[in-house]
């Protein structure tokens, strides 16, 4: 690959961060395991992709999101993966996650 086709990957780049899945109440977890998030998200077996956007765009229901995207929009993040292993982000609720 050359240098030129690696410029023109990067230029393809979305920001994404890898939170716990523990900022998800358990009504919420469920829905994103489900696919029926009120916004773009795929989810996988630990959690799921949740596509963050512009304020403008992708506006949750869901309110533990709100204050999530509020931030992730701030600082240019365009997805978040909840995670089951990713750590907790101090400022943001956390709910306890329980094993089935």
């Amino acid at each position: 690959m050359s240098d030129t086709s690696a410029q023109h990957l990067l230029t393809h780049a979305e920001p994404l961060v890898a939170i716990s899945i523990a900022h998800l109440r358990p009504a919420t977890r469920q829905r994103l395991a489900d696919g029926d998030l009120s916004v773009i998200a795929y989810p996988n077996d630990y959690g799921g992709f949740v596509y963050v956007g512009s304020a403008d765009e992708n506006i949750p229901d869901e309110p533990e999101l709100v204050p999530i995207f509020a931030a992730a929009q701030a600082v240019g993040i365009i997805w978040i993966k909840f995670d089951a292993d990713a750590e907790a982000v101090e400022g943001f609720d956390t709910w306890p996650c329980t094993s089935g």
